[in-house]
């Protein structure tokens, strides 16, 4: 093993949930955080965090990044006392982009290079899966593309990355103000209806093959949800109007990124204009807005 070895990786962000696909769909984005990690054989932990969420993030032994490079190494049985960590950030914490699962994932892929690649992808998505609790956001932050994830009754997650047949670009509107997956799930129901499971059911598949077959008239409702969306509503203002307003002017459907508080439109065209329109949504209910217009990334982790 080589002491001192310096790797550089970098991890997308992600959306998950995509409307009805809730805890099970997500899509990689082309923004990205960038991971610098030199581990030491002796030394202390040194952090340097750059971009976005860089005055929030702990810079010691409580940073996720740190957690999970330690986590790797201890299922390699292989110890380094030490370590410096450069972290470039791109993508907004707290927002619904996969910001925790980017850290993990970056912590995980860093640590997996440095110590000469000895788990497969398959196993650092079991090992994010154990760590961020759920594997919607890993899963396209490792693979890429667009993932449909399952845990499996043995409790081992399973990924199917696929990449759709519609040239897909994502509006993402970006609220000012933060709203923790913890807080946007205390929301939500412990039982639902039959018929909202039904519902979702039925536009998740719809979904799914939609994209894969490239036909584009029937995702105008493959987009709406019953599970979360509208039991989150409250906690973004404005949110049914800001998808209406993505609609009106032309994007093929809109959802929650994730648990929120960003919102995102599909569309092949006129990205700017479903942007501007949705920002200025935002504004009607007193929302301070920017809109991000992404694609998504084919790649998933990896070393650069």
């Amino acid at each position: 093993m080589v002491e001192d070895k310096t790797v550089k990786v970098k991890v997308p962000g992600t959306t998950a949930n995509c409307g009805p696909g809730f805890d099970s769909l997500g899509i990689a984005c082309n923004l990205y955080n960038e991971l610098e990690l030199t581990l030491h054989k002796k030394g202390k932990l040194v952090i340097e965090i750059m971009g976005e969420g860089a005055q929030n993030i702990p810079c010691d032994g409580r940073n996720v990044v740190w957690k999970s490079i330690q986590y790797l190494l201890h299922r390699a049985n292989v110890e380094y006392q030490g370590a410096y960590i450069k972290m470039l950030n791109r993508v907004p914490l707290s927002r619904g982009l996969g910001s925790s699962a980017a850290a993990i994932v970056a912590g995980l892929t860093a640590a997996n290079y440095a110590i000469g690649n000895r788990f497969t992808s398959q196993e650092i998505f079991v090992m994010a899966t154990d760590i961020e609790g759920h594997p919607d956001n890993v899963a396209p932050a490792i693979f890429g593309g667009m993932t449909l994830s399952i845990l499996r009754k043995d409790g081992e997650p399973e990924c199917l990355s696929f990449f759709p047949k519609i040239d897909l670009q994502l509006i993402v509107t970006v609220p000012e103000f933060s709203l923790s997956t913890k807080a946007a799930r205390k929301v939500l129901p412990v039982v639902v209806p039959l018929k909202d499971a039904v519902f979702n059911v039925g536009r998740a598949a719809l979904l799914v093959g939609a994209l894969c077959e490239g036909k584009t008239e029937f995702l105008k409702h493959a987009f709406e949800d019953c599970l979360h969306q509208p039991y989150r509503e409250k906690l973004i203002p404005g949110m049914y109007d800001v998808f209406a307003a993505a609609g009106e002017n032309g994007a093929l459907g809109a959802a929650m990124s994730g648990a929120g508080p960003c919102l995102i439109a599909f569309t092949e065209k006129n990205g700017d204009t479903i942007g501007t329109a949705m920002v200025a949504a935002f504004k009607e209910h007193n929302v301070k807005a920017k809109y991000l217009l992404l694609t998504i990334d084919k790649k998933g982790a990896c070393l650069l």
